[in-house]
């Protein structure tokens, strides 16, 4: 099992999208994935065609004290989503402390569903330090840090790059961090401008890219992912060549220097 953090010091720049849509190409190229929520907006699951009345998830059975295993449910195209839940304030913040009490919670009961070995989960985490990011990147095997093609964006690299360091870099098992460029319009001359920058200064650390692509919105109000929506959209394009190069660099696994 291979865990794959999606992270990002700045909210908006369509981590859930990338988390779902990423998923969904990972099982289009042969990997069984969960998908993780880890974001107490509780949207990854509305990606995978889950009713937005459905209340179950990894915080209600924490609290409940059962198996998450009972949460995790299938999506419309092979792969499996495991939602947050639909929580109250109190119940919230007591699962916050739970995670913060037992750093290594995720870890362990991501473990206790005993998924296939060559399985890949992908947790969606909220922008920003958090309890939620702290126990990700305690897990991660691999982290992706989405960006936009803008000064704000890129501004917070440093941020994000720091809490890697932190709780990634020493890891045996960790094999790397890159960069997923998000949202990229090159008919506006400034965003080209950014994005040439970031693709030259990441080099050697970008995963790829996601045009802007209206079929990624479109497919979400659909209930489906870009690749079930419209599989010849430039956005199809981009999530499989980047489920593509993450598959090689998962295959590879080369731990960081």
């Amino acid at each position: 099992m291979k865990i794959i953090a999606i992270v990002s010091a700045k909210g908006g720049v369509g981590k859930t999208s990338i988390s779902a849509n990423l998923s969904a190409a990972l099982v289009r190229i042969g990997h069984t994935v969960l998908a993780v929520d880890l974001d107490p907006q509780n949207s990854l699951r509305l990606h995978f065609g889950v009713s937005p009345h459905h209340i179950g998830g990894l915080a209600r059975a924490t609290l409940a004290g059962t198996e998450w295993r009972e949460a995790i449910l299938p999506g419309l195209t092979g792969g499996y989503v495991l939602p947050y839940g639909q929580v109250n304030e109190d119940d919230r913040q007591d699962f916050e402390r739970m995670l913060r009490e037992e750093p290594e919670l995720l870890l362990r009961q991501l473990e206790s569903l005993d998924l296939p070995r060559d399985a890949l989960v992908v947790l969606d985490t909220p922008p920003g330090p958090s309890v939620y990011l702290k126990q990700a990147l305690s897990a991660a095997n691999v982290t992706v840090i989405v960006v936009l093609a803008d000064a704000a964006s890129y501004a917070t690299i440093p941020m994000i790059v720091g809490l890697i360091e932190n709780y990634c870099t020493k890891r045996t098992d960790f094999i790397d961090y890159f960069y997923l460029v998000n949202q990229v319009d090159r008919s506006r001359q400034l965003a080209s401008d950014v994005t040439d920058v970031i693709n030259m200064q990441l080099e050697g650390r970008r995963l790829g890219m996601i045009h802007q692509d209206q079929s990624v919105p479109e497919g979400l109000a659909c209930s489906q992912d870009v690749l079930s929506y419209d599989p010849h959209s430039r956005g199809a394009h981009d999530f499989v060549t980047c489920a593509n190069t993450l598959d090689r660099i998962l295959s590879d696994q080369v731990p960081a220097s």
